[in-house]
Order: structure tokens, then sequence, then C-alpha cells
């Protein structure tokens, strides 16, 4: 029996000598263990996140989704499922769980693999913050270590908290708060039982297991979860049958969460519901400009004054002039050509004809396969869809025989479509036109809306903020302001009449400006000469006052005066401008005659919720300076309020107001279409044109292109504001002189001559019923291209990003 004896003898020694041996690599290894500052004051990378005023997320900008969720807040049957595919164990071992590894080493000897792992969830938690998964001794020696040390510091529930948000799941998701969203599109609080096993079964290999890249690999991890929560008496059979039966989870149906491609799915899985991303680019700019990269990790929250329901009209309201504007000037044909092998055609096949081309919100990209006059057959994602009837309308030119081969549609053509709904399908483009729409209070300068042109993901040129362009005849109200408190008013009567400028005047080239329609009405009346933006009027109004004055005037509105040489064309708006400045000036008229100054970020939290920064805005008639006098902007609103009703801002009586005022702007050869407006509580200024100045085509004005955008965001942003009257202020008096009443400066000496004596006909001209005025773009006046950027106000912000206290930003 003696040589039994020897080998067990000599195992046991070894055994011995092992233990030794590690005991001593662990007394050595003990002291160098990382310190668990890390856990204790867990500061997980959280992405920045803008929102709108009332709390809907317009952007997330990071390399991790995730969002932090405390223990007491995770659903009992999430822990379950977690507990029953990682560590059952849990609760009961010290951080390693020895009867696990027996397990897991019989398992694998049993099958000669490494099916079967033992790591703890504490172990799996010291590897995510501390180690690589390198599979060596050394590494897992230190696992084990760090987990008993992990396990002497926190309680179970701060472990099992820390591996619930730190744990990386999947499609940039880390935590189970996100998956949650990610996967389902639904907070943790609500998931299901079968959700709840799903993922659970994410961590063993995010990569592999989870729903959008590999559905059928994800639900059979999600059943073997499942039946390990029956086995540890999570659930009992019922539930467990229940779950089974139930029909595959996910985000989107089976038949779309296999057409569309990952990367879609997953942009989608979080993306915001409110058409915001120029907005949450300017507030991602803040952020940064103030934390530099960190913004990305801190958590930091962005509160905007945006509305949801401001922003969602604006976007709307632009989608849909912008894309009236293009069909107007129908259709160009296919984006572009791909060859497609003869005969069937695989839908793999034209998965890759459609190549990188990516839809634009509801302007989807399609391949075509079958083309006639009377049908034509498309494919998208999976889905063959037929196109016939109306929906062909629209590009019915291109899909003639006599439609040049270049442009026509035809097999391989590449074109857009859209779903109408019950009305089917339509075959549409994507405009080439660029549009911008601000709109702010202003007694606050807060912003409500604000969307930089047609699609961000296309062109992320803010046009709001960055479009230096020409303002055209929305300018002339700034003028006319000027011209006011040089002892003109509403009833000066002005000569339109022609005027002519040789090259010794102008200094280079002879400069013959002239009205739209080539006519000139004689004698009129300052009032009705703005109503009908007759440009020889302003032009004179600007000799009368000088363009110097003028120039110095304007920037009371906020305007750079350098950007408005004192020259006679800047009676013509020939300077350059943003829409963010024009909204800036017209508020002043709209608020009683106090500057104001827009801002958009309202509040800035930390991860906790704690207040970093706040703006206090100036509020007009309160902190607010006063720029012009009182008496000044409600005559130049009363004048305004008949640009709306009988001038050439006409098509806004669909709105049944008379509390709006505003003016048109149309810049030579219809390169840039303005509408700048309000009322006593929102103003907003639609613009619109190339990106590239160029020609918009005969007719496209100011009140053709930007009002009806300016209308469409109006009628929602005022349908719930009752019409507010501007009562008269003190120090005007009143005059027939001009055959209507209206006011002037009580101090000013009414002037009578040598005006000329007013004929009937020009009476005629101030009836309500006289007919709409349709205004026509300047002469002579170059465009300019948007090649230079505007700063945008910031907020200052406090220099500790760890200060408790509030910070007030006054502005």
């Amino acid at each position: 029996m003696r040589w039994v004896l020897y080998p067990i003898a000599a195992l046991f020694a070894l055994a011995i000598l092992g233990a030794a041996t590690l005991a001593a690599v662990s007394l050595y290894a003990w002291p160098n263990l990382p310190s668990l500052e890390t856990l204790t004051d867990y500061r997980p990378r959280i992405p920045l996140r803008v929102y709108t005023s009332d709390g809907h997320l317009l952007g997330e900008f990071g390399e991790e989704r995730r969002d932090v969720v405390r223990i007491a807040d995770v659903p009992p049957v999430l822990k379950q499922a977690i507990l029953a595919a990682e560590d059952e164990r849990f609760y009961e071992h010290p951080g390693i769980d020895i009867f696990g590894i027996a397990r897991a080493a019989l398992a694998n000897l049993s099958t000669g693999g490494r099916g079967q792992g033992a790591s703890t969830i504490t172990m799996q938690v010291a590897r995510n913050f501390f180690l690589s998964r390198e599979k060596t001794f050394n590494r897992k020696l230190y696992e084990i270590l760090l987990a008993l040390k992990i396990e002497r510091s926190l309680s179970k529930d701060q472990i099992l908290e820390l591996y619930i948000n730190q744990i990386y799941l999947g499609q940039r998701a880390y935590g189970f708060s996100v998956a949650a969203r990610t996967y389902f599109g639904k907070p943790l609080e609500e998931i299901t039982l079968p959700e709840a096993a799903m993922l659970a079964g994410l961590p063993k290999a995010p990569s592999a297991f989870n729903p959008v890249v590999n559905p059928a690999r994800a639900a059979v991890r999600q059943q073997y979860v499942l039946r390990r929560m029956k086995e540890a008496g999570f659930i009992d059979a019922a539930a467990l049958e229940d779950a089974l039966a139930a029909p595959p989870v996910g985000r989107e149906g089976a038949a779309r969460t296999a057409a569309a491609s990952v990367e879609e799915r997953a942009d989608n899985a979080y993306r915001p519901t409110v058409h915001g991303d120029y907005v949450a680019e300017m507030a991602r700019q803040i952020a940064v400009e103030q934390f530099g990269e960190q913004a990305y990790e801190l958590g930091i929250r962005i509160v905007t004054t945006i509305t949801r329901k401001d922003q969602e009209a604006a976007y709307a309201a632009l989608r849909e002039g912008v894309t009236d504007y293009d069909r107007r000037h129908g259709y160009r044909g296919p984006e572009a050509f791909a060859t497609l092998p003869e005969g069937a055609v695989s839908d793999e096949q034209l998965d890759e004809a459609l190549g990188e081309s990516h839809d634009y919100d509801d302007l989807l990209v399609a391949v075509v396969t079958e083309a006639s006059t009377k049908e034509v057959k498309v494919y998208r994602r999976g889905e063959h869809i037929r196109i016939a009837g109306s929906g062909l309308r629209f590009a019915a030119p291109m899909l003639a025989a006599k439609a040049p081969q270049s442009r026509r549609i035809r097999r391989g053509a590449i074109v857009r479509i859209r779903d109408l709904g019950d009305k089917g399908w339509e075959i549409t483009q994507l405009p080439q036109v660029q549009s911008a729409l601000l709109s702010l209070d202003p007694n606050t300068g807060a912003v409500l809306a604000l969307v930089g042109g047609f699609d961000f993901a296309r062109s992320k040129f803010n046009h709001v903020t960055q479009a230096q362009r020409q303002p055209g005849s929305s300018f002339k109200p700034f003028i006319y302001s000027a011209a006011l408190e040089r002892e003109f008013w509403p009833g000066s009567i002005l000569d339109d009449a022609p005027l002519y400028f040789p090259p010794g005047t102008t200094g280079s080239q002879a400069w013959e400006p002239k009205n739209y329609d080539g006519r000139f009405t004689g004698p009129i009346t300052m009032r009705d000469a703005l109503v009908r933006s007759k440009n020889m009027v302003s032009i004179r109004l600007l000799q009368a006052i000088t363009p110097g004055y003028a120039q110095d005037y304007i920037g009371r509105f906020g305007f750079d005066s350098a950007k408005h040489p004192p020259y006679l064309t800047m009676a013509l708006g020939a300077g350059t401008v943003t829409p963010w400045e024009m909204a800036t000036g017209y508020a002043v008229f709209a608020n009683g005659g106090y500057r104001i100054e827009p801002y958009i970020v309202k509040e800035i939290h930390d991860a906790e919720g704690r207040v970093l920064a706040r703006t206090d805005p100036p509020v007009a008639g309160e902190s607010a300076p006063r720029v012009i006098d009182e008496r000044n902007a409600w005559l130049m609103d009363s004048m305004m309020r008949d640009v709306m009703s009988r001038g050439t801002g006409t098509r806004a009586r669909t709105l049944k107001r008379s509390d709006i005022a505003g003016k048109t702007g149309t810049t030579n050869d219809y390169v840039d279409a303005w509408f700048a407006g309000y009322n006593p509580d929102v103003v907003a200024v639609s613009w619109m044109g190339f990106s590239q100045p160029r020609n918009m085509g005969r007719g496209e004005t100011g009140g053709a292109a930007a009002l009806p955008i300016w209308i469409d965001y109006m009628r929602a942003a005022l349908e719930s504001s009752p019409q507010r009257e501007r009562p008269l202020p003190q120090g005007l008096s009143s005059s027939r002189a001009s055959g209507r009443t209206d006011y002037y400066y009580a101090e000013n000496p009414l002037p009578v001559a040598p005006t000329p004596e007013v004929p009937d006909w020009l009476r005629e001209m101030f009836a309500s019923d006289s007919q709409p005025v349709q205004e026509a773009p300047q002469e002579a006046i170059p465009p300019v291209a948007p090649a230079q950027q505007v700063q945008v106000p910031r907020m200052q912000m406090p220099a500790p990003v760890e200060e408790r206290t509030p910070v007030i930003i006054r502005r």
C-alpha cells in the first residue's frame, strides 16, 4: 500500500506548496491593489444632454450612452434575471464563489471545453473598473483579490448598483437603463419578464447576443436566462411558459428589425423626438466652450428656452414652405443611377445599389426596379413599393419618353419617395434651396424656436446665426424709424419719382434704382410708401436724414453698423444681416422700444441636478435699456400693421388677427426672400435662399417664399394667445393733413409746406378695400455670400463646476 500513499503525499505536499505560494503572492499583491475611490466615489461617463424648456430631449452627445439608476429603482424582475444569468449566489458569497468555481470546472471537464466561467458579479465589477480582459493567471489573481477588497468596502446592493450602471450592453449602451431604451424604447421600470431576461443575457457577449445585431442568438440566450430563473426559484413554471410563448421582443417589428441597418436602428433607438438639431448643436458648443471635452462625460444637462410646441411648428412650417417652393420649380430627375444586372435582382443587390444613400426625415431613398408612365416600382430596406396615379404627378415629366436620358426615371434610378398615408406613396426630391426660421419672446429674448436649415443631417450650417445675407426691403422699417426722429411722420408726403445717380456721384458706375413694375406713383405718404414698399421714397428718406445718421441709428437695434456702409443703397437693404440680428431688431418694435438680447440656454445642471448656471435676461420695461422712443415704436407698429392688412403682407390676413405687424424683403435677382414680423408676444423671422447665393426664380419674393412659412408657424404659435392692442402713448398729436387721421410727435411742427397737395387718387389708396400689393426685388444690389461667422451671444459661466449655489447670469 506504500506505493499508493506516496503519490497522495506528493499531491498533498504540492497542494500545501501551491497554497503557500498563492498566499505569499497574495500578501505581496494585496498592498499593490488600486484604491477603490473610483467605486466609492462613482462618477460614470454620462453624456451631455440638451432639453427643451418643457423637458423633451433635443440632443445627446458622448461616446457612452448612460443613465445612472439607483438600486432601489431597479425592477425586481431585472435583478432576478441578472442574478440567475450571472451570479445566483451573489448575496451569499464573499466576492468569489467556490461552489460556482467547482461547478464550472466540472462542467468544463465533462464537455472538454471552457463553456462556463466562474466570475461573480463582484469580480466583473473589479474587471470592468480596474483590469483588462486578457486571460492570464496574474489578471485572474488580481481580479479575485480586488473582488475580496470590494466586498470589504461596499455593500452587496452598492456592488450590484455599480454593475447595473457600468456594464456595456452593446449599441453604445452602458448600463441597463439605457439598454432598455435602446432595445425596447421604454424606461427601465416598464420592462417585462421576457425583456428583462433578454437584457440580462447581454453581458456575456453584448456584441453577439443583442437583438439588433442578431435577434436569433439573442432569443436563444433569453430562453437560457428564463430557464435559469426558474431553476433559481425566481419564477414558476407558468411564468416561464408564458415568457417563452411571448412574441419576440424588440424595439421594432421583426420585418423592420431584419431589414434596417444596424446603425440606423441604433440611432433611432435613442433619438430625440423633437426636431431641434440646430438648437442642440448650439447648446453643445456652449457646453464645450465652458467645460472642454469633459462636457461629454460629466452628465451635464442643458435646459434651453425652446418649447416643443413652437419648435415642432417651426420645423413643420419650414419643411412645408421649402417643399412648396421646390415643387413650384419642377422635378429635376433622379439623384443618381445604379447599374443593376439583367433579369431578377435580389434584395441584397438592391441594398448594395442604394449604397451610402441616407434618408432625410420623411424623404426616403429608394431604387427604381421598374418604370413606365403609368407605374413605378421601387425598393428600399427590404420593402418593394408600387407608385401610381397622383403619386407620379410631380415626377411625370421625367417619365415621358422625350425626357433626357440623364434625367429620366428608369431602372436603377435612385429617387426620393414619401409616404402620404391613405393617399399612398409619391415620388419627390431633396430640395436644393435652404431656409431658416427663428422666433423669440420680444420681452425677454428667450428663443422659442430655431430651425437653421432644411435638414441638419444634410447641412450643419446654421443659417439663423451664420448666414450673412442682404435683408432687402425688410430693412426699411429701421430707416423709417430713423426718419421719425428727424421730424418725419407717417403722413409726410414724399415723391415717388425716378432717381438717377451718375458715375461722378457714385464713384463707379451709374445707378438708376427702380420700383418693381418700373412705374412711379408721384406724391405718396410715408405710411403708404412703406405699405407698398416704394424704393424711391426709401432712398429719398435716407437722403433727407443722411446715411451717416442712419448708420449710427441702426446700432440701437443691435446691428453691426460696419456691415451697413453709409450709402444710399442702405435704404434698400444692401447691407448684411442674419435672421438672429433681424429678430433682435424687430423685437424693439414689438416690445415698445427696448433692446433685448436673444438667448437660447435657460439653465445648466450637473449630473445630480444642481443648477450650475442660470440666465437672467434684461426684460423689456424693467431692466432692458430703452433704445427708441415709445412713440416711435407705436408709429412703426401702426405702419407695419398696415403692411399686413393692405400691403405686401396681405397673405397673413388668413390668420385673422389685427395685432400682427411685419415687413417683406426681397433682394436683387430674387436671391434672398425674407419676412420679419411679430405680435406683442412673439417675434418671428423667416428667410429663404440658396446657401451659395443665386436666383431663386422670378416671382420668388418675400411675400411668396418666406411669408407662407411665417404664417404657418405663427398660426400654431399664437393659437391660444388672445389678441393684444397697443395703447396710444402720450406725446402724440393727430392730424388729417395727409387725407386720413395719423399721428406725429407733439413737440414737432406739423409739416405742411412745401409738401405737395394731396390729390384725390392718393386718398383712395387709404381705403380698406384697396388691392394687395406684391413686393418686388431691389435693383442693382450685388448679392453677398454667407461666408462670415456670426458670434452668437453666450452665457457667462461660473468658474468652478462643483459650485452648488445657482449662479445668476445677468446680460
